[in-house]
C-alpha cells in the first residue's frame, strides 16, 4: 500500500515577490492548483475549541477512574460465582426454611460495609492532605510576612519598638494574596501606592509607613517623637506617663515587653531613644 504523503500548500506572491492578500487573508495555493484564502483567526478559535473538547473528555475518563476505584480489591470471578451460587439454591428449601431474606439481607450488607470502608478510607486520606496542605500554607504565609517585619528598613530607621511588636500591633492588616503580600487598612481597604498612584502591588515598607502614620498614638512608637525621661522602668515621662527606652524593652521577659507594647500604643506610656 504506497505511503500517503501529506498535502502542501504555498504562499501565493505577486510577481514583486508579495503575499497576494484577499479580505485580508493570505492566498496559499493548494496541489491541486485552487486557491484558497488561510482564515489563520478561525484556524486558532478551531484549535481551542478541540483542545477544550479533548480537556472534556480527559477529565470525564479520570472522574470515572475515580468512582472506579472505590471498588479496587474486590474480585470481579468472585463475586459472579457468589451470585450463581445464590442463583442455585433450592428456592424452595430456602423458604421453608425461611431464609431468603435473610441471606438477601446478609448479601447486601457485606456489599455495603464494603463500600462504606472504601470511602472511609479515601476520604480520611483526603482530610489528611488537605490538613498537610493547609500547614505548609499557613507557614509560608507565616515566613512571608513575618519575615518582611524582620527585614523591615522602616521599622529599623524609624520605629523605636522591636519588630515583633510592630507585627503585633500591625501584623493583621496584611495578607498574602497569590504568593504576594498584600495590605489592608482597618476598616479591610486594599493600601494602593503612593509613589506609584492607582498600583495596589505596594511595597511592605511603604504599606507599612501608611498605616504607622494613620495609627492614632505614632508619636509613642517612632524614633525622634519628643519622648522624655530618664529611661528607668516605669519612670515618670512627659504628662506623667512611664517611659521606656529601647534598650529596656530589648532586655524585658516577653510577658513585660508586651505589657509595655500595650502601654505605649494605649497611650499610656512613651519611649525614648
Amino acid at each position: 500500500m504506497p505511503k500517503e504523503t501529506a498535502p502542501t500548500m504555498k504562499l501565493k506572491l505577486t510577481p514583486e515577490g508579495h503575499a497576494v492578500v484577499v479580505d485580508g487573508k493570505p492566498v496559499y495555493v493548494h496541489d491541486d492548483g485552487k486557491e484558497i484564502p488561510f482564515d489563520a483567526v478561525g484556524t486558532v478559535a478551531r484549535i481551542s475549541a478541540l483542545n477544550a473538547e479533548a480537556r472534556g473528555h480527559r477529565e470525564a475518563k479520570e472522574a470515572a477512574e475515580a468512582k472506579a476505584k472505590a471498588f479496587d480489591g474486590l474480585d470481579p470471578e468472585a463475586a459472579r460465582k457468589a451470585v450463581e451460587t445464590v442463583k442455585n439454591i433450592d428456592d424452595k428449601k430456602l423458604v421453608d426454611a425461611g431464609q431468603v431474606e435473610q441471606v438477601r439481607a446478609a448479601a447486601v450488607k457485606a456489599y455495603e460495609d464494603r463500600l462504606k470502608a472504601a470511602e472511609t478510607t479515601h476520604a480520611s486520606q483526603l482530610n489528611e492532605l488537605n490538613s498537610k496542605l493547609e500547614k505548609v500554607v499557613g507557614q509560608l504565609h507565616g515566613e512571608l510576612i513575618g519575615g518582611n517585619f524582620a527585614r523591615s528598613k522602616f521599622i529599623a530607621d524609624k520605629v523605636a519598638i522591636p519588630a515583633d511588636m510592630v507585627q503585633a500591633a500591625f501584623g493583621r492588616n496584611f495578607k498574602v494574596e497569590d504568593g504576594k503580600v498584600a495590605a489592608y487598612d482597618n476598616a479591610g481597604n486594599r493600601i494602593f501606592s503612593r509613589t506609584r498612584p492607582g498600583d495596589p502591588n505596594v511595597d511592605f515598607d511603604e504599606a507599612l509607613e501608611i498605616l504607622v502614620d494613620s495609627y492614632p498614638h505614632k508619636a509613642a512608637i517612632l524614633k525622634g517623637s519628643g519622648a522624655s525621661g530618664g529611661g528607668a522602668q516605669g519612670g515618670s515621662g512627659a504628662g506623667g506617663k512611664k517611659t521606656y527606652t529601647r534598650a529596656q524593652i530589648d532586655n524585658m521577659s516577653p510577658a513585660d515587653a508586651m505589657a509595655a507594647s500595650k502601654a505605649i500604643r494605649s497611650g499610656e506610656a512613651v519611649i525614648s531613644d
